[in-house]
């Protein structure tokens, strides 16, 4: 161990600790049991083993650990986005990839190319750019890594400038807010636009953020530290107050996080929600000409304002293989052309392949050599099931496994497109930056549709 450091050897990181000691103390406090002279048990705590605790402050240490349940936001209803609420629609415990026979496996991408068949599964590219990001791009300072990141989030913005979502009197909601570097170049191409405030959804606290930026200007920014499955936007104080018209975006949205951020939009944002059982009191009809003012008689006679619908939506999509059968939004779709949950688990597990081992090995470019690289994106980690297997040697080539792959990606994708149209939103898919730049390059995009739109009354 280090001199003045903990002389205990932590076997799981291959290092001793370097917490420092009390003087004369071998020790740190944490792993002062090491110490035979020391009368006082220690404990894993019950609300994490991942530390100790001495026995007899056990009741003091519950009432501040770190690990204790905190309360509940006010803008917490559980499950409100979660989805699938039948536990028999949700199959069992699936066989990997590499445990299915070559007839499983043949059928399962003979029921895929079925499916995928008269669908639109060639997008177009569309790789837009804004000037708030300009400076940025000719930055010599900034390193490939960075500069890939800045390239994404100018497409993302001038995808939005092209829908026309950037403007005054709106909220931004950025779902997987991260270190919140989009929002922050939203409100940087916002800067002299009023009435403009930013909501960050971020279910783990995070490093290194941006926020501090904003300090000094007149935009609002608030973290909402919440998993997207119990966000209820109607419930956000902030927004409650000035009722501003939504815009969801995100940048590389994790797999199943994407389908409950599209529903915490279209659903549980737009249903007006009862106080007695804070569940939605009612949904829009699933169709293009829904009406938006809820049945009067479901929210039991209650006066209530009807909600607007989300002004539009921009996720850059990723890791399909992480999306989830209870949560997908796409589930109908799947049923619609003779799916269900079994053909689900495969194809998300087989999305992998049109990224997995594509990818070569690179060194990671810090965004300046003086500066430590923040990755915003999610790595892809993949077990030998996800990525290949004995069974598929001879079978499929690499340009086949990617083939399906991407034809996974679409079907899922589709899905969700479907399922959007039907809740009265115009919504398209395309390449929204290269390949090189990034695998998952694929960017969602939604606005409401005219007969969505309520008319003022005169």
């Amino acid at each position: 161990p280090r001199a003045g450091r903990c002389g205990h050897f932590v076997p799981r990181k291959g290092r001793f600790c370097r917490m420092v000691p009390a003087p004369g103390k071998r020790f740190c406090g944490e792993h002062g049991m090491e110490e035979e002279q020391n009368d006082r048990k220690r404990i894993p705590c019950p609300l994490d083993p991942k530390h100790t605790v001495y026995e007899d402050q056990l009741q003091k240490h519950l009432k501040k650990c770190n690990s204790r349940e905190k309360p509940k936001p006010v803008y917490f209803v559980q499950d409100i986005n979660a989805g699938l609420k039948d536990v028999a629609e949700i199959p069992g415990e699936q066989v990997s990839l590499s445990s299915l026979s070559i007839e499983e496996l043949q059928n399962l991408i003979i029921k895929l190319k079925k499916a995928s068949n008269g669908l639109e599964l060639y997008l177009k590219e569309q790789i837009l750019s804004h000037e708030a990001l300009q400076e940025a791009l000719n930055d010599p300072k900034n390193g490939e890594s960075a500069f890939k990141h800045l390239k994404q989030q100018a497409s993302i913005l001038g995808h939005m400038e092209k829908l026309h979502l950037l403007g005054p009197g709106r909220c931004f909601v950025e779902f997987g807010a991260g270190r919140g570097k989009l929002s922050h170049w939203v409100d940087i191409a916002l800067q002299n636009v009023e009435s403009v405030q930013f909501l960050l959804v971020e279910r783990a606290t995070t490093r290194f953020k941006v926020d501090g930026k904003h300090k000094r200007r007149d935009s609002i920014f608030e973290r909402l530290q919440v998993d997207i499955q119990h966000l209820c936007l109607n419930k956000v104080p902030i927004l409650e107050k000035t009722k501003l018209p939504v815009v969801g975006i995100g940048k590389h949205l994790c797999g199943a996080a994407t389908d409950l951020a599209l529903r915490c939009l279209v659903e549980s944002y737009t249903a007006c929600c009862d106080g007695e059982n804070d569940k939605p009191a009612a949904k829009r009809s699933r169709t293009a000409t829904a009406a938006v003012a809820p049945d009067p008689a479901a929210d039991n006679g209650k006066n209530i304002e009807d909600h607007k619908p989300a002004a539009g939506i921009v996720i850059a999509l990723c890791c399909h293989h992480k999306c989830d059968w209870m949560h997908y939004v796409g589930r109908e779709f799947f049923k619609s052309v003779g799916l269900g949950p079994v053909e689900f688990h495969y194809f998300q597990r087989m999305s992998s392949w049109a990224t997995c081992g594509m990818r070569e090995t690179t060194h990671r470019a810090s965004a300046s050599e003086d500066q430590p690289h923040y990755p915003e994106e999610h790595e892809q980690t993949f077990s030998r099931t996800e990525s290949g297997s004995d069974t598929l040697q001879g079978i499929l080539t690499v340009e086949e496994r990617k083939e399906i792959g991407c034809l996974c990606k679409r079907l899922i994708d589709h899905g969700r497109i479907e399922y959007l149209q039907q809740q009265g939103y115009k919504a398209a898919l395309q390449y929204y930056t290269e390949s090189a730049v990034s695998l998952e390059n694929v960017l969602l995009t939604a606005v409401p549709s005219p007969s969505l739109i309520k008319e003022p009354t005169t």
